[in-house]
C-alpha cells in the first residue's frame, strides 16, 4: 500500500485511523479539563499551567522521537530490510526508559520555577505542582507507550493504535471522574485523580503494544531476547528525534510563553486562554494524523527509490493538512463563545478566550501546512527548514509578547503576534519543498521477498 496504491487515497485511508488515535487522545485531555473545571476556577487554572508541558512531553515522545522510529521502520521495509526493521521495537524500549526518567527529573527540578514564571501563585501554583508531580512522575510510561506505538505505526498498521487508544478512552470515561470526585469506596483525589487515570491508561496501553509486537502478531517479529543493537540506527533515531524535539519543543514553548504573557493580565484571562488554547492543541494530533501517513509513504518510497511518488505524497499531504486545520480555525472563530462556555462561564474568562479564537483561529491552516511538512522533513531527513520556521515562530511570540507586555498593550496585539508566527511556521518549509530539498534522485535495491507480511 505504501509503495504502489494511489497517493491521495493512501494518505486518506491511513489518516482516518491515525487522526482518530490523535483526536481521541486530545479528547481524553479535554474530558479531564471538563471534570477538573467542576472543582473551580483555581483548579482549572492550575491544571492549565501544566498542560503545555504535558503536551510537550507527548509531542516529543510521539511525534519527535516516535517519528524517528516510524520513518526508520518504514524506510527499512521500503528497501526490503526486514531484519533491521525487527530491531526497532527494542530500540523503542532502549530509548523510552532513560528519556522517561530524564523527563521526571527535569520536571521535578524545574517545574515549580516554570509554573511561577507562567503566572502561577497561591492555590493555583500548589495545584499545578501536585498535578505535575503525578503526571511527570510516570513519564516513563508516556514514553514507552508512544515509542512502542511508533514501531507499530511504521509498518502502516494504524488499526491497532485505534483499538488501544479507544479502549483506553472507554476506561477513562468512568475512571477519571471516579478518581477526581471519589466514589465506590474510593477517596476523592481532586485534580491529581485525572493524572493518575492518565498514567493507568498509558501503562495498560504499553502492555498491549508489547504483547502485539513480541507476540509476533504483525509485520515486525522482534526477537524475544534483546539482540545486539548497533549504534548507527540509534543515532539516526536520536538525530531525527533530537531536531524534531526542538521543533516540537518550540511549538509548546511558544504556547507556554503566550500562557505566561496572558497570565499577566489576570486569573480570568489565564483561565479563558487556557480553555481556548485546548482547541489549538487539537491542531497537533490532526496535523500529525495527516503528516504521519505522509511521512510513512515518503520514507517507504525513498527507501524503494520512488522519488517522484515521495514528492507527490508531500505536496498532497501538505494541501490536505492546511485545508483541514484551516477549516477548524475558521469554525473556532465563528463559534468561539459556544466552545469557551463549555468549560467556563466567567464573563472575563469567556471574553479572553473568544478574543484569542477570533484573532488566531483564521491562521490555523498555516500551522497544519507547516506540521505536515515537518513530518516530510523527518522522512527525508532534511529538517532544517522546519526547524527555522519553528524557531522563528517562537521568537516572534517571545519578543512580540514581551514587547507588547512592556508597552501595556491589549491581548489583541499579543494574539496577532501568535498569528504571525503561525504564518512563518508554514511558509518557510513550503519554500524548501519548492526547492525539492531531500528529494534528490536515489538508487536502491529492494528485496521484494522480505516485504511479504508475516503470517
Amino acid at each position: 500500500m505504501l509503495l504502489a496504491h494511489p497517493v491521495a487515497w493512501t494518505i486518506v485511508r491511513l489518516a482516518i485511523p491515525n487522526s482518530a488515535v490523535m483526536l481521541v487522545q486530545v479528547l481524553i485531555g479535554l474530558l479531564e479539563v471538563y471534570f477538573v473545571s467542576r472543582l473551580g476556577l483555581e483548579a482549572l487554572a492550575g491544571v492549565s499551567l501544566v498542560f503545555p508541558l504535558l503536551a510537550l512531553t507527548v509531542a516529543v515522545s510521539q511525534g519527535a522521537t516516535g517519528g524517528g522510529i516510524v520513518t526508520s521502520v518504514a524506510r527499512a521495509l521500503g528497501r526490503g530490510d526486514a531484519a533491521e526493521a525487527n530491531t526497532y521495537p527494542w530500540y523503542a524500549l532502549l530509548l523510552a526508559v532513560p528519556l522517561g526518567i530524564a523527563t521526571t527529573v527535569v520536571m521535578w527540578i524545574a517545574g515549580p520555577a516554570i509554573y511561577r514564571a507562567m503566572g502561577g501563585h497561591g492555590t493555583t501554583l500548589q495545584i499545578a505542582m501536585q498535578y505535575s508531580g503525578v503526571v511527570f512522575g510516570g513519564a516513563t510510561l508516556i514514553w514507552t507507550f508512544n515509542l512502542l506505538m511508533a514501531a507499530v505505526r511504521g509498518t502502516g498498521n494504524l488499526r491497532l493504535p485505534v483499538v488501544v487508544v479507544c479502549s483506553g478512552a472507554a476506561l477513562l470515561v468512568p475512571l477519571s471522574p471516579l478518581l477526581i470526585f471519589g466514589g465506590l469506596g474510593m477517596p476523592a483525589l481532586g485534580p491529581i485523580g485525572g493524572g493518575v487515570a492518565l498514567l493507568i491508561n498509558y501503562g495498560l496501553g504499553s502492555l498491549a503494544y508489547a504483547s502485539y509486537l513480541w507476540g509476533h502478531l504483525g509485520v515486525l517479529q522482534p526477537s524475544r531476547s534483546p539482540p545486539r543493537l548497533a549504534l548507527a540506527p540509534a543515532i539516526t533515531i536520536l538525530k531525527i528525534g533530537g531536531i524534531s524535539a526542538i521543533i516540537a519543543a518550540s511549538t509548546n514553548v511558544t504556547l507556554t510563553l503566550v500562557t505566561a504573557y496572558v497570565g499577566a493580565h489576570g486569573l480570568e484571562a489565564l483561565a479563558g486562554y487556557g480553555t481556548a488554547s485546548r482547541l489549538e492543541f487539537l491542531l497537533v494530533p490532526i496535523s500529525y494524523g495527516i503528516g504521519g501517513p505522509v511521512g510513512m509513504i515518503v520514507s517507504a518510497s525513498l527507501g524503494a527509490g520512488l522519488v517522484e511518488r515521495a514528492r507527490q505524497a508531500a505536496w498532497t499531504g501538505a494541501a490536505i493538512g492546511g485545508a483541514l486545520t484551516g477549516t477548524i480555525g475558521l469554525a473556532g472563530a465563528l463559534f468561539a463563545p459556544i466552545w469557551i462556555e463549555l468549560f467556563n462561564n466567567d464573563p472575563a474568562a469567556v471574553q479572553a478566550g473568544v478574543q484569542y479564537l477570533h484573532d488566531v483561529g483564521p491562521f490555523y491552516g498555516f500551522f497544519g501546512l507547516g506540521f505536515v511538512l515537518y513530518c516530510v522533513g523527518q522522512a527525508t531527513r532534511r529538517q532544517m527548514a522546519s526547524l527555522l520556521g519553528a524557531l522563528t515562530r517562537a521568537a516572534i511570540a517571545a519578543a512580540g509578547g514581551y514587547l507588547l507586555l512592556r508597552l501595556h498593550a491589549s491581548l489583541d496585539l499579543n494574539f496577532f503576534a501568535v498569528s504571525a508566527g503561525m504564518m512563518i511556521f508554514g511558509l518557510i518549509p513550503l519554500w524548501s519543498l519548492f526547492r525539492r530539498m531531500g528529494f534528490e534522485d536515489v538508487t536502491v535495491t529492494v528485496n521484494k521477498q522480505s516485504l511479504q507480511p508475516a503470517r
